[in-house]
């Protein structure tokens, strides 16, 4: 097997599994030692290092979601909000989540040093976070446990920093919750690829 092969075995393997459980096939100091490997080794630019995660488990990890569903209870209509209850519950199910974060004392840092790219650091930055989702999420699923990418910032960003006492300068950017998958994710289907999402030129 080549050495691109095991990667993009990963890669392909990685998907979002809804049905979740609380169990783990392994224990959660192995997975704290990927989300900080993961935080430690992704990429960013300038080598900025400005992605921030926080792990919860347990019952920190159920206090996240009844916040997050207590917050949508009061802006979801009514009749929509058993639809959005059953999927909260899902997330709440899980084993843990991760918490991912931007520092922006580090982009305004960036943008105060390279004034020329000001506008360019704070797309980079969600560049840089993107990655250490993907590490995170991948690294989870070679590790036989399930996940998603949800995005409820910023509704839950202000309750979610004085819960923790998280500093002020750390945007929320993404959650991903985990654990062993309860179902398997849904068929996915794909676009095609050649001449319409990947061109080539100059081959040899």
């Amino acid at each position: 097997m080549s050495g691109s092969a095991s990667f993009f075995d990963a890669v392909k393997a990685r998907r979002s599994v809804y049905q979740i459980s609380s169990e783990s096939p392994i224990p959660d100091e192995k997975i704290e030692e990927i989300v900080k490997t993961a935080v430690k080794h992704a990429p960013t630019s300038f080598n900025s290092q400005s992605s921030r995660a926080v792990l919860l488990f347990g019952e920190e990890h159920k206090k996240l979601w009844d916040i997050t569903l207590n917050i949508l209870r009061e802006i979801v209509p009514a009749e929509q909000f058993p639809t959005t209850e059953a999927k909260i519950k899902n997330f709440a199910a899980g084993h843990g989540t991760v918490l991912f974060f931007e520092d922006q004392d580090v982009v305004k840092s960036l943008q105060a040093k390279f004034p020329i790219y000001h506008d360019q650091f704070p797309v980079w930055s969600e560049h840089a976070n993107a990655m250490l989702q993907f590490i995170v999420w991948t690294a989870l699923e070679q590790e036989g446990l399930g996940a998603t990418l949800q995005h409820y910032n910023p509704l839950i960003s202000p309750k979610v920093q004085a819960t923790w006492n998280l500093p002020t300068n750390w945007t929320l950017v993404a959650q991903m919750p985990f654990g062993a998958p309860a179902a398997p994710p849904a068929e996915r289907a794909y676009a095609p690829v050649e001449g319409e999402r990947f061109l080539v030129f100059g081959k040899q």
